[in-house]
């Protein structure tokens, strides 16, 4: 039986992960069975990514250095992720042709839809459907654009750390395949991975991805808005924030430090209700049936109950390793109790290699 070991790395806000899975069989990637071999995370110092783009290089291939160190994994090949305000998704209809001729066209019909110079881009091409057009058959799509420097500054940090990327895959799109290996590929739901500055959004029709929103916002945000509120430090201004979550404290300052909380958590649960209402606008007949949270983010206490009575649909927290066997080289199931949905992205990413 074939198997194939792909390392999925995730360089984030607060800290860079990496998983390398196993898979074996010869189906597609939502059915191939997945191992996780080993896993590792080191944090990096606040600043050193900014609204998910390498700030300070060095810093970042440092810690990169001290992952593999730590965590013996077996290849320097990766898979990178991206995702920020300077990565864009559109919807994208085209003339009826190979997927390989569809994205070497890109560069001539996409310029109206782009923020952005399309020399200053790299595009993508995820195709999710097709259909008859007024002049014959049309394949629909998502286009995703991005800001080639933010790709390059991730890319760099990873390469002087020595490892090499071998692809950049989406984010938002990476969450998706985490996630839509067991029933949730049967029903049409909302993706949330709450990060430390971004937050993803994708919504999916039984797989197959339909809406894809990047927003600038996460848990950070929160932390820092309690720093500043009660005078303290940012660590300090975590496990407060924890501690509080959108329920009652027992602190003294707990009224203001919760009133801090609540209007951060309410801008970007708003921005996330807006993505669903926009949604609901454009897919008539396919209503969103649920949501799922992944990201440390979305483990702040209370903010899931708050997201459902908003946007009034049933909210859960995903478990990625729900359809993914553990083996004791990356510490056993017991190992990421609690923790499950941080490992989303980073098995996503493996995934995307795995199709």
């Amino acid at each position: 039986m074939a198997k194939t070991q792909v390392i999925g790395l995730d360089i984030g806000s607060t800290a860079v992960r990496a998983a390398q899975v196993e898979f074996s069989g010869k189906a597609a990637s939502h059915t191939r069975a997945a191992t996780l071999v080993r896993y590792g995370e080191v944090p990096i110092p606040l600043g050193a990514v900014r609204d998910g783009e390498v700030a300070e290089p060095e810093i970042v291939a440092h810690a990169l250095q001290e992952l593999w160190s730590r965590a013996k994994f077996d290849s320097k090949d990766v898979v990178l992720g991206v995702g920020n305000q300077r990565v864009v998704v559109r919807d994208l209809s085209v003339p009826a042709m190979p997927v390989a001729q569809i994205k070497a066209s890109l560069p001539f019909q996409v310029q109206e839809l782009l923020p952005m110079p399309v020399d200053d881009a790299l595009l993508d091409f995820l195709p999710t459907g097709s259909g008859d057009g007024e002049h014959g058959p049309v394949v629909h799509g998502l286009l995703v654009a991005a800001v080639r420097q933010t790709v390059s500054a991730n890319v760099l940090s990873a390469a002087s750390a020595g490892l090499s990327p071998t692809m950049v895959d989406l984010n938002a799109l990476a969450i998706l395949r985490a996630m839509s290996r067991g029933q949730l590929r049967e029903h049409v739901v909302a993706l949330v991975d709450i990060g430390a500055r971004v937050t993803n959004v994708v919504i999916a029709d039984r797989g197959v991805p339909k809406f894809v929103r990047v927003l600038p916002s996460g848990g950070q945000d929160v932390t820092d808005a309690v720093a500043r509120t009660a005078g303290i430090s940012a660590q300090e201004a975590e496990n407060l924030k924890r501690s509080v979550g959108l329920g009652i404290g027992s602190q003294a300052q707990s009224a203001e430090v919760q009133e801090a909380i609540t209007s951060t958590v309410r801008t970007l649960v708003e921005a996330i209700r807006s993505s669903f209402v926009y949604y609901a606008s454009n897919n008539a007949g396919h209503p969103l049936e649920g949501v799922v949270l992944t990201g440390g983010g979305g483990h702040l206490p209370g903010l899931g109950q708050y997201l459902a009575t908003s946007a009034r649909v049933a909210v859960s927290f995903g478990d990625p390793l729900e359809t993914v066997t553990v083996a004791k080289s990356a510490g056993g199931r017991e190992a990421f109790t609690g923790r499950e949905s941080l490992l989303a992205l980073p098995l996503g990413l493996a995934q995307g290699v795995a199709a």
